[in-house]
């Protein structure tokens, strides 16, 4: 028997009350608290009274999906398609002469008419059940041949490096936009609340060409910025607490901090500078607590370690990443995003089999290593896994052995999260000069991997300067036959 407090006639008063009404009261209360947490990872609860709201509250999408999360391995530089996913027969029957007159404008003969067109690298050979047909550059992303969809027919608008890295990861050759992890993340928030939503591992050997902008948040709040990680012992910077500082007085530390700056957060400025950098103290703190076990790969098994290359050194640094990437992915993370190639990286203007060499034996295996590792645990169905660079290369010769850049016509490829894999989609002309079939151009792509995680590219919008902004702009199609 317990009581309760009465209000009478003579003021408060206790009554007895039975332990069966008791727990039922009791149960009530749980409920509420269950359908809080519920509400809450929705998104759907009332703004709380200091006007912040949760940027990476989980969302539904627009319709259900089996992509929940991306593996973006973006190599930096413009890898060549005529090398690596897109043979050409008559590229090495024609090798060594000028290109025919038959392709491209009368501008683009002239001004390649003293280059030469270049045979490819290596052979091309069928691969897999599907008979894909790839590079031996790529012998062990080759052996995941019936994993990939291979989009041969891309295309895009610029043929500088900062614009068309912009471009492919922000849909604009302009800087300024949200980039694909801050769209992925805002249509859908994340899955952990202790890590970040949006994850960046750029190349340690030097950033991106274009830089920062090309993982940044844009117009959005800056809480959907990329977080930056490192490929290396400590992938992130300043994550222990200081010797001396007991986990109390850092979460005393952060409070007071953040007290102060609710304090100086205006109504309706939620979405501000201020509230996001509240946030990121909130996220920093909680990652203290939870990333060193994300970051450690200590209790990897070393037949693991091995897949993803980590027992070479050629791989072992990408190999690294890729590996924290699969880990990442495991803790929530919803978009992680890894640079291969550094300031130069891909961008073979002389020496093409030097450049490719180098950076297919760095990437290859670790990349097969993620693919076979990502099935084996039963993440691959749900993971979308993007493979590309912000354009290609020539068929013709830059000096004597380089390739020059060419967004008119390049190859990606995507597996595991609703992908149909073992396929070819698209084509370039017979020299790889163009796009010419079921052509795919850089919104296209970003309308597919956005509906693959469920999101209509034309409702996912956010208002700015009076209008509603996507990542597509007022293009786009979905890649349909690349669907399962």
């Amino acid at each position: 028997m317990s009581t309760e407090p009465c209000c009478g006639p003579g003021g408060f008063a206790t009554r007895p009350t039975s332990r069966r009404s008791f727990l039922r009261h009791a149960g009530g209360g749980f409920g509420m608290v269950a359908l809080t947490s519920l509400l809450g990872r929705e998104g759907l609860l009332a703004a709380p009274a200091s006007g912040l709201v949760n940027p990476f509250a989980s969302k539904l999408p627009h319709f259900a999906a089996k992509a929940q999360r991306v593996i973006f391995l973006f190599m930096s530089g413009g890898p060549s398609h005529v090398d690596l996913l897109d043979p050409k027969p008559d590229l090495i029957r024609l090798a060594g002469q000028p290109i025919p007159e038959s392709f491209g404008t009368f501008k683009t003969r002239r001004a390649v008419a003293k280059n030469k067109l270049l045979a490819p690298l290596r052979e091309f050979r069928s691969r897999g059940q599907s008979g894909t047909e790839i590079s031996d550059l790529l012998p062990h992303i080759a052996s995941c041949a019936d994993e990939l969809c291979v989009l041969r027919g891309c295309h895009g608008d610029s043929v500088t490096h900062p614009e068309s890295v912009y471009q492919m990861n922000t849909g604009s050759i302009l800087m300024g936009r949200p980039s694909l992890g801050s769209w992925a993340t805002y249509g859908l928030g994340t899955e952990n609340q202790n890590m970040p939503a949006f994850v960046v591992m750029p190349d340690p050997s030097g950033w991106v060409k274009g830089g920062a902008p090309a993982w940044g948040n844009g117009y959005m709040p800056a809480a959907y910025q990329g977080t930056i990680l490192r490929g290396c012992a400590s992938p992130i910077l300043n994550l222990n607490t200081p010797d001396g500082i007991s986990d109390a007085q850092q979460a005393a530390t952060v409070n007071f901090i953040n007290q102060l700056n609710r304090e100086n957060l205006a109504a309706g400025e939620e979405n501000s500078e201020l509230a996001a950098r509240i946030g990121a103290y909130e996220l920093a703190f909680r990652m203290q607590q939870h990333a060193p076990d994300v970051v450690d790969i200590s209790r990897e098994t070393e037949a693991t370690k091995k897949l993803y290359g980590l027992d070479q050194k050629i791989t072992e640094e990408f190999g690294l990443r890729c590996l924290l990437a699969r880990r990442m992915l495991e803790a929530g993370v919803r978009f992680v995003q890894l640079y291969c190639g550094d300031t130069n990286g891909w961008d073979g203007h002389a020496d093409m089999d030097g450049n490719h060499s180098k950076l297919c034996a760095q990437s290859d295996r670790p990349v097969a290593g993620l693919l076979k590792d990502l099935k084996s645990r039963g993440l691959l169905d749900s993971t979308l896994v993007i493979w590309g660079g912000e354009f290609g290369r020539m068929p013709m010769s830059e000096g004597a052995n380089g390739r020059d850049h060419n967004p008119h016509g390049f190859s990606m490829w995507l597996a595991g999260g609703g992908i149909k894999g073992g396929q070819v989609i698209g084509s370039t002309d017979a020299v790889g000069l163009r796009a010419e079939s079921e052509k795919a151009h850089v919104h296209d792509i970003h309308a597919t991997l956005l509906h693959l995680l469920g999101l209509d590219h034309t409702r996912l919008t956010f208002r700015h300067n009076g209008r509603n902004e996507r990542l597509t702009d007022v293009a786009g199609n979905v890649i349909r036959k690349a669907i399962a």
